[in-house]
């Protein structure tokens, strides 16, 4: 099975011309649903003019979650916009891009960083982390077999095909769906991505982004979205736990955990 990290690879993605008002699969835009969701922005236009790249979460008032793959050998900062339709112009944020030194880009676990700012982003409440072994214990009492989640990001459309290959829309805009569980490990949280359960889906530069336990209105994030299964975004979600002892110990540097 291959294993495709979701963050834009600019040299192997073509960008289709941006008109779709949604981005995350099967989805819908999130509006003021989760301010807490932001975009990393890069310094300058990327191919097809837009400038996200990946996607996390605001988890203090001065710490943002993302994906470890989302960064560069060597990268220091990291700048975020928690526009929901992001622009030139808009309030952006810098801060200090801290991965976790264990991970491996040949490997998945430990696939976290965060970007440290130096003054709180004001206007956001950060989102709520799970409390140690939180899906294990939603297994064994039988809920999270019916449980739903919501996964938030700024990344691609569905993708089409092409004689030139898949093609992806971009849209600098924050959304969300629906979708339902399909089995725990003991570091992913496997996510089903079936339209007939009424599932959306991530993909590429929704890395990094959260993965609420259920509707639109929680704020519990219960792990970050890291890759899937396919290249075209439409196969099995792969998303890294929050509420294990490995990211807790990389979490807890930067934040107080419940």
């Amino acid at each position: 099975m291959r294993f495709v990290p979701f963050v834009v690879i600019l040299t192997a993605l073509v960008a289709a011309v941006a008109s779709p008002a949604w981005a995350i699969t099967n989805g819908s835009l999130d509006g003021v649903d989760h301010p807490e969701v932001g975009a990393l922005i890069a310094d300058k236009p990327l191919g097809d003019g837009t400038w996200s790249y990946c996607t996390g979460t605001l988890i203090s008032p001065t710490v943002f979650l993302t994906a470890a793959h989302c960064g560069e050998r060597g990268q220091k900062t990291a700048r975020v916009s928690f526009s929901s339709h992001y622009g030139p112009g808009d309030a952006v944020y810098t801060g200090r891009y801290v991965p976790d030194e264990r991970y491996d880009d040949k490997a998945d676990p430990y696939d976290m960083a965060v970007v440290v700012f130096d003054a709180a982003v004001p206007g956001i409440k950060p989102a709520t982390l799970p409390a140690e072994g939180m899906l294990d214990r939603l297994k064994a009492d039988g809920s999270l077999e019916t449980a739903r989640f919501t996964p938030v990001g700024y990344g691609a459309q569905a993708p089409t095909k092409s004689r030139h290959g898949w093609k992806f829309t971009y849209t600098d805009t924050r959304n969300q769906a629906s979708i339902s569980f399909e089995s725990l490990s003991r570091g992913w949280l496997k996510l089903s991505v079936n339209p007939f359960k009424g599932d959306g889906g991530t993909c590429y530069g929704d890395s990094g982004g959260p993965n609420f336990l259920g509707g639109p209105a929680s704020d519990v994030l219960v792990a970050t979205t890291i890759s899937g299964d396919d290249d075209a975004c439409k196969a099995t979600n792969y998303d890294y736990r929050l509420d294990t002892p490995a990211a807790r110990h990389f979490l807890g540097r930067f934040v107080t955990l419940p």
